[in-house]
């Protein structure tokens, strides 16, 4: 999967970066490098599924993965 990012410069000096696709996905970092890689764990458990956010009984249900 492919998303697009926002790189900006924050008024403190870190880069800000975000996913406009998820909203509220924003992280920091000193660097480029750090903001990007920041971001990359925010998505990845932004997208993560929480068995407390399933309204289904264990046993009811079953988490997959898809490849976009």
């Amino acid at each position: 999967m492919k998303l697009k990012i926002v790189l900006e410069k924050g008024m403190d000096g870190y880069i800000v970066a975000y996913c406009p696709t998820l909203k509220g996905c924003v992280t920091q970092g000193r660097t480029e490098e750090e903001a990007k890689n920041n971001l990359k764990e925010a998505i990845e458990l932004y997208l993560e599924a929480a068995p407390k956010d399933i309204r289904r009984p264990e046993g009811e249900y079953k988490i997959c993965e898809v490849a976009l």
